[in-house]
């Protein structure tokens, strides 16, 4: 028995941020001391606050230490656990109770207490690479229940009575899905498990296969004996080293242990699981280009139907979900359909993982019950805007999504309400936008990302959304029309409707989101030849102020193609000719002298 447990994030996040030899330091301190028999060093995966990484956390104290560098881990190990000192200069601010014995619990902090975690239960919580840990937090229960007690048919209808629908952006009852494929003979069928994750911004997926790998594996072992199927595969992004690793471990383990491969649990049921890497094309997120570059070939839609229930994997009915939605399901099996139907909406049932990131100041990992509003993620959860700055709007589903201004900010998130507004869930990832942001440019940025990503298949996508992003680039240069703004809407819902697959039919949303919420900066562009957000280049000038300029010519000196002229304490000018509209004057500038127009 340990007397303290040092928990320290193993997630991508923390790992860039040197975590592992911050783990080499704790073992090196703590074997110093002669504490290796009282004190366990823990690699878990993500605990959520990716913002104060480097994260330490002490129990049984429940000590949350954030952006521990390698030379606090002495004063950590002198300090904490030799002489039961906390130290307090490393503790995240909003754990700070005031006495020096006394920790606020996490629980209690304002990123954490509205939380409520399903899919990122042990996160955070366990180390991934040990079974034995996911094991004695209720691990592979739900497994053992369904092979012993259940039939096929009612774990399906478990799944149908928790209202959980996929978590991968299109929202379908899994339930419904499962269904699809139990009903269909045939002397093979798969399980697939959607890992590709392409969204930008979005790393919700990578977080659950790198803190909790051993979840996904039970799930889809749940989702075979559900359906028929006894053979699985997990696609997932070759970027992701870590979460291959940890899957590998995770299923050696369990082929170990009994608990994958032949008659599990003594039941005769036969189940294996493979890992595909993917390239990292944003086309194989969708279904049946992933299941066409599972079985080797050039990662294209098929056209649908016939569905992937009928004829999917090499063929065989299949059964595909991603991470998150195969996260919950050993907890609604363990739990009962009640418990995870007694969160959320009416018609969402159940809790969302968000990858907050852009503008806000606690960017990571949330997990919120559906309904949630988006004030409240932003301004509580999130902790507000930096700077001082105005939220503008909030970007859901990235490049097949929508954007939420601020006249919306009240709205509960969750699939309906997002589908009313012209948004869409999308996978979770959630970018915060602020004043400085121009959403013609947002606009830009994800089509210019879905022109690259296009499989190119078919017309409408390959070429139509080149199209509109030279319409958007004609915009941003001051060279666009209002009429072509009429064209610009018209050939995003031709987009929409001919396109073969979900890529291109949602292409076009962030440009039609921006043009409804935001078209008065459309119009600045092409009418007063402007960016009222002052982004686009083409639009804008730097000026100097001369009443506010001292002179002091640091400005001329910082400035790459000598654009800015003037003496010693005397006001300074920029040749605009010259100017290359970089910005580095305006931030070397102390006295607030330079503007941009």
């Amino acid at each position: 028995m340990y007397r303290s447990h040092v928990l320290v994030c193993g997630g991508t996040g923390c790992t860039s941020s040197n975590s592992p030899k911050i783990i080499e330091q704790f073992e090196a301190q703590i074997k110093e001391k002669g504490l290796e028999d009282e004190v366990k060093v823990i690699r878990t995966g993500c605990f959520g606050l990716c913002a104060l990484g480097p994260v330490v956390v002490v129990y049984p104290e429940g000590c949350f230490y954030s952006e521990v560098k390698v030379e606090d881990v002495p004063e950590i190990v002198e300090e904490h656990l030799l002489k039961g000192r906390i130290v307090q200069r490393l503790l995240y601010d909003e754990t700070k109770a005031g006495a020096q014995e006394e920790v606020k619990p996490l629980k209690e902090t304002d990123f954490y207490k509205k939380q409520k975690r399903v899919a990122l239960r042990n996160c955070g919580v366990i180390n991934p690479e040990d079974i034995n840990e996911y094991i004695a937090y209720d691990g592979y229960q739900a497994l053992a229940k369904c092979l012993t007690e259940l039939k096929p048919e009612e774990v399906i209808q478990i799944v149908k009575d928790s209202g959980l629908r996929g978590r991968g952006g299109g929202g379908f009852p899994t339930g419904l899905k499962w269904s699809f494929t139990a009903a269909n003979k045939a002397d093979q069928k798969y399980v697939v498990c959607n890992a590709d994750e392409g969204d930008p911004g979005a790393f919700m997926d990578r977080s659950v296969l790198e803190g909790d790998p051993h979840c996904i594996i039970e799930a889809m072992t749940i989702c075979g004996y559900a359906t028929g199927a006894t053979e699985g595969y997990i696609y997932v992004r070759a970027e992701y080293p870590i979460a291959v690793k940890r899957l590998e471990i995770a299923i050696a383990q369990a082929k170990e242990m009994g608990l994958l491969g032949k008659d599990i649990f003594g039941s005769g049921f036969d189940f294996d699981l493979h890992i595909k890497l993917g390239a990292g094309a944003f086309v194989c997120g969708e279904e049946t280009a992933l299941m066409t570059s599972i079985e080797g070939n050039r990662g294209e839609p098929r056209p649908r139907p016939p569905y992937p229930a009928v004829k999917g994997l090499f063929g065989k009915p299949t059964t595909e979900n991603n991470v998150e939605t195969f996260a919950n399901i050993p907890t609604i099996i363990r739990e009962g359909a009640e418990y995870f139907a007694s969160m959320g909406t009416e018609k969402s049932k159940g809790t969302k993982v968000f990858a907050l990131g852009g503008k806000i100041k606690n960017t990571g990992l949330v997990e919120i019950p559906m309904g949630t509003t988006l004030r409240e993620i932003i301004e509580e959860i999130g902790g507000g805007i930096p700077n001082g700055k105005k939220f503008k709007a909030a970007q859901t589903g990235g490049p097949s999504g929508g954007c939420i201004p601020m006249s919306l900010i009240d709205t509960p998130i969750d699939y309906d309400n997002l589908t009313a507004i012209g948004c869409m869930m999308g996978s979770g990832g959630l970018i915060v936008m602020d004043e400085d942001n121009c959403m013609v440019d947002i606009a830009k940025f994800f089509l210019n990302f879905t022109v690259d990503e296009s499989c190119g298949k078919c017309t409408p996508c390959r070429v139509g959304t080149r199209r509109l992003l030279e319409m958007l680039d004609k915009i941003t240069s001051g060279n666009g029309t209002l009429e072509d703004l009429d064209k610009l809407e018209e050939l995003c819902y031709y987009i929409k409707e001919n396109s073969l697959c979900g890529l291109g039919q949602t292409a076009p949303n962030p440009v039609l989101a921006t043009l409804k919420f935001f078209r008065d900066e459309y119009v600045a562009h092409v009418v007063d030849k402007k960016c009222p957000a002052g982004v686009c280049k083409d639009l804008l000038q730097y000026k100097i102020i001369a009443d506010k300029c001292r002179g002091c010519t640091a400005c001329a000196r910082k400035c790459p193609v000598g654009a800015i002229s003037g003496t010693v304490k005397n006001p300074h000018t920029i040749d605009t000719s010259k100017c290359i509209k970089c910005g580095a004057c305006m931030e070397t500038c102390k006295f607030g002298a330079i503007i941009k127009e």
